[in-house]
């Protein structure tokens, strides 16, 4: 079946940096768009960063625009997301999904994605 797995969460200070991973398994891996998102304590999931089948394409929301990078391995069925200068309103669990969409197209629609993974803690302290 449909796995997603992600790893790398934990406690850094504010301007630290993380690797979060997201092990995909169970589906055509090469085949689909992947995102990142996180939710905060209290507040509803949001879009971190996409990006396309073939990895040419990244996508990212304005709050970590120039601090994250999204990549992705086609090859060992995986995708990363690069954090640095992390600040504490980065504070959140991230989670990565499967985008369902043209897998070669932009969205940032919570609906586009599915196959959500159960998330890595990131704490980011100030």
């Amino acid at each position: 079946q449909v796995q997603l797995v992600e790893s790398g969460g934990g406690l850094v200070q504010a301007g630290g940096s993380l690797r979060l991973s997201c092990a995909a398994s169970g589906f055509s891996f090469s085949n689909y768009a992947m995102g990142w998102f996180r939710q905060a304590p209290g507040k509803e999931r949001e879009f971190v960063a996409s990006i396309t089948w073939s990895g040419s394409s990244t996508y990212y929301a304005h709050s970590v625009k120039g601090r994250f990078t999204i990549s992705r391995d086609n090859v060992k069925n995986m995708v990363y997301l690069q954090m640095d200068s992390l600040k504490p309103e980065d504070t959140g669990i991230y989670y990565c999904a499967t985008q369902f969409s043209a897998p070669d197209s932009y969205t940032d629609y919570i609906a586009d994605f599915g196959s959500w993974g159960q998330g890595t803690q990131v704490t980011v302290s100030s």
